[in-house]
């Protein structure tokens, strides 16, 4: 098992989808053909039980069936992060030991929501975390999510107190970002899928987004093209992506919500392109309609991607 001394996060970790079944369970094929999907893209990690894998939606069986088909599927090929994302630290711990139990590499961990935790809170959270678990910890900040920042004062006193050993940063807010990369050695890992170009001039160890389920090939170009100093290719493939990226908001939002589209848009995306057998999602995220998916059709087309089959 790795440790916090020997884990490197770096490269592209696409933040992965849970592949659901008819019934609602995990669909263990499909995500097997999804991790061999992005294994052959050469992605430097997978993430599982993030955002993008509807976290907040698993229930107990689907945690363990995600992290189980991960660990046997990759098998050590590249390091398995693991969500460990609940409302309050005890919670948190344990799913971070069930996952760690299971194989994960690392867990990935946010601040506790539905609370308002003062940041003194927010470090202690770590730090309970931290010492429940024997595997690294990587700090998630996702103020759209969690309504809690990870600010640049939070961020150092976790690294300096090895608390976490990187930081995947969803906030947006690339000015934070840069301050936290000039204020500790952390390694930081942008989730942005607009801006990756951009957060690997100032200094991101690398790439967590969700479109990478679509198209991890693209992001491992983009990442090794600006890894490589070759702005201008990077450039480009962030550009060929901006407009695949479109497909998340192709859906109604008068009839679904934000979430449901966009990860039901990588879904859909994935069926089309033949990694995944189903676009479901979990209850109570509705489905896109056949219009919506004809729109995702055609934007796959257009950014050059092949329908499987």
């Amino acid at each position: 098992m790795v440790s916090d001394t020997t884990f490197d996060p770096h490269g592209v970790v696409p933040p992965l989808v849970t592949p659901l079944d008819e019934n609602g369970e995990v669909d263990r094929r499909s995500l097997e053909r999804l991790l061999a999907f992005q294994l052959d893209a050469g992605v430097d990690g997978v993430f599982v039980g993030g955002s993008s894998g509807e976290i907040a939606l698993l229930d107990t069986a689907q945690r363990k069936a995600l992290l189980e088909v991960t660990v046997g599927a990759v098998a050590g090929a590249v390091p398995v992060l693991a969500g460990a994302v609940d409302t309050g630290t005890r919670r948190v711990a344990e799913h971070a030991r069930q996952a760690a139990a299971l194989g994960a590499d690392a867990v990935v961990v946010t601040a506790p929501f539905y609370v308002e935790p003062h940041p003194a809170e927010v470090v202690t959270h770590f730090r309970h975390v931290h010492a429940a678990v024997d595997v690294p910890v990587v700090a998630y900040d996702i103020p759209s999510a969690v309504r809690t920042r990870l600010t640049p004062d939070i961020v150092t006193e976790l690294a300096e107190s090895k608390f976490v050993v990187a930081l995947k940063d969803s906030s947006g807010d690339l000015a934070t970002f840069r301050e936290i990369l000039r204020s500790t050695d952390l390694p930081a890992l942008t989730g942005s899928e607009l801006l990756a170009d951009t957060a690997m001039t100032l200094g991101a160890a690398g790439l967590v987004p969700g479109l990478g389920n679509v198209d991890p090939h693209g992001y491992v170009r983009l990442y090794r093209a600006a890894r490589d100093g070759d702005f201008a290719a990077a450039k480009a493939e962030q550009d060929r992506l901006a407009g695949l990226f479109r497909i998340v908001s192709v859906a109604d939002l008068r009839r679904i919500g934000f979430t449901a589209g966009a990860l039901g848009s990588f879904k859909a995306a994935l069926a089309w392109r033949g990694v995944i057998d189903h676009a479901a999602t979990n209850v109570p995220l509705h489905p896109l309609d056949d219009v919506e998916l004809g729109v995702i059709a055609s934007i796959l087309t257009e950014a050059g991607l092949d329908r499987a089959g």
